[in-house]
């Protein structure tokens, strides 16, 4: 067999996708937990490496102060109420927020013309204030650029699979 290794090509896994604005968490070992085309978006993963629970954050902008109606209804879409939606579901396996890592990707500027709004890097700024708010270390970063991202994620390993442009890297949760 060739070719390089693939979290998503397994038929035994479980798989779960995160869109745009949408949350995902899980426990089963054999989940693999994905989001695509992250621009400018921010996939944030938040993992308990000893309970072998974690979650997928797909946030778009960076402050529901800008639409509250729009983050009552919908609050994985911003960095602020994604966060709190991320942690309250995973308050619900009973993971130790104490053991909690994270991993992010996205961030990118995708305007064609000057990225005059910098979605992306004000994502970025953001999600890294809360995170250390909190005391929530980031393990791995995969930020910034002009290409979108592709995550995968895999509960049982740890392990994180980024796709840029076809290229593949892999991150594991120590």
């Amino acid at each position: 067999m060739g070719g390089a290794p693939s979290l998503s090509g397994n038929l035994f896994k479980q798989a779960i996708t995160v869109g745009v604005g949408d949350v995902a968490v899980a426990n089963n070992p054999n989940t693999i937990i994905s989001t695509y085309a992250l621009g400018s978006c921010i996939g944030l993963i938040l993992y308990d490496t000893q309970a072998k629970v974690g979650g997928l954050l797909h946030l778009m902008l960076s402050d529901s102060t800008i639409n509250p109606k729009k983050a009552a209804m919908q609050p994985a879409m911003f960095a602020d109420t994604g966060l709190t939606e991320l942690l309250r579901l995973l308050d619900g396996f009973r993971v130790q927020r104490s053991r909690l890592k994270a991993f992010m990707a996205g961030g990118a500027c995708m305007a064609i013309a000057s990225d005059i709004f910098r979605i992306g890097e004000r994502n970025n700024i953001q999600i890294k204030a809360l995170l250390a708010k909190l005391g929530i270390p980031i393990l791995g970063e995969a930020l910034g650029g002009t290409n979108n991202r592709t995550l995968h994620f895999s509960i049982a390993t740890g392990i994180v699979e980024v796709k840029t442009s076809g290229v593949q890297k892999f991150y594991t949760f120590p």
